[in-house]
């Protein structure tokens, strides 16, 4: 097994044009497109679901129990609720984020007859006119607006435009990427993610390094209302590893640089054996990494348990401080998480009875409950 040579230029490169390319959940067409020319231009053969999930496929000497690696390309964003009187446009948040981090964010909204720009606003937007009232008014999305780039001043102008109830809104990513690594962006979570794939599979792929099993990569378009790896998995995927974010925040374990190991998240605790096999392959390569459990978050691992797979799960996570707002990451623990993938590729999977859906008890393996053995010193 090798520890690969990841190409950072390649990784924060595709990272950058990713961002670049609105991807609100349920307008994700055009990323899709994209990932598909990606992966096209690798070598990598692909298909994709009626709505556009992908599964591409690595080869490996055997084909069961295949694996997969998943990241999804859908982010968080807004459509429009309402055309009001002032012509403004009232939103609701697509995906669960505070309205505090959209208030002044610069945006675009696609409507059947092309896309205008605009910016969130909070109701009282003025100091000059509100004074005080700009900061003591609620922070709820009922309490924003867009304000459109366009003559309408009036509900019957934004129709004229060809603005509807539904309309799709894209945040502007506004990334900035640090000559130190530090990379500030919203939608890191998980385009991030994403890079790290198609890094991992480059290397691989580089490096010429055989697998044992099938590898799958998986981009789903869907995770942030929920439903992320519910529908694109082939039935002889015997582990999935999700990538996505770890949290950087007070009261968690994760850090910004290294690869974060998570052990359970809202949903309950992921596989063991998988788990620990992530972290044997740490250890054993001197990757950087810690361990931590996460609160009030679900990834592509529950969407797939929940459709009825009986998979062993693991999300591994590229630290990032402030999620599902205006987010920092650094480039190390993407080059540390693409390490882990590419090494992942090249492991045996972690239980060979996983070939077997429902059968016998056979090698069905152990977990530790011996006592542990205390230090006399």
């Amino acid at each position: 097994m090798v520890r690969p040579v990841i190409d950072m230029d390649y990784l924060t490169g595709l990272l950058r044009r990713l961002l670049e390319i609105p991807s609100p959940t349920g307008y994700t067409d055009q990323i899709v497109h994209f990932c598909g020319d990606e992966l096209h231009r690798l070598g990598i053969p692909f298909e994709l679901t009626r709505r556009g999930a992908i599964r591409a496929d690595l080869a490996g000497r055997q084909y069961s129990p295949d694996r997969a690696v998943v990241a999804h390309l859908d982010t968080l964003g807004a459509q429009v609720k309402m055309l009001k009187p002032n012509g403004r446009l009232e939103v609701v948040p697509i995906g669960t984020w505070s309205a505090r981090f959209a208030e002044g964010a610069r945006c675009t909204v696609f409507t059947d007859k092309g896309s205008y720009r605009g910016t969130i606003l909070p109701l009282k937007a003025s100091g000059h006119t509100f004074n005080e009232e700009i900061d003591t008014q609620p922070v709820a999305w009922t309490n924003l607006e867009i304000r459109v780039d366009a003559r309408s001043e009036t509900l019957e102008a934004l129709q004229a435009h060809g603005f509807n109830v539904g309309d799709f809104v894209a945040i502007d990513p506004q990334a900035e990427f640090d000559a130190s690594g530090f990379i500030n962006s919203r939608h890191l979570d998980d385009k991030a993610g994403v890079a790290v794939i198609f890094a991992a599979a480059k290397a691989v792929l580089d490096a010429k390094l055989p697998l044992p099993v099938d590898c799958h990569l998986l981009l789903t378009i869907s995770e942030e209302v929920g439903s992320g790896a519910s529908s694109v998995l082939h039935k002889d995927v015997a582990e999935m590893v999700t990538i996505d974010n770890g949290t950087t925040a007070m009261g968690q374990n994760s850090r910004e640089f290294g690869v974060t190991v998570a052990m359970a998240d809202s949903t309950g605790p992921f596989d063991y054996h998988l788990t620990h096999k992530l972290l044997s392959l740490c250890q054993q390569h001197g990757i950087e990494h810690q361990r931590d459990v996460f609160r009030y978050y679900r990834c592509d691992s529950a969407a797939a348990i929940e459709a009825g797979n009986d998979i062993r799960t693991a999300l591994v996570c590229f630290g990032i401080d402030s999620s599902h707002g205006y987010e920092r990451i650094h480039a190390d623990s993407l080059r540390s998480l693409a390490e882990l993938i590419a090494l992942y590729m090249q492991s045996d999977v972690a239980i060979p009875r996983d070939r077997v859906g429902m059968g016998p008890m056979g090698a069905f393996p152990w977990q530790p409950t011996a006592p542990a053995k205390v230090s006399e010193e």
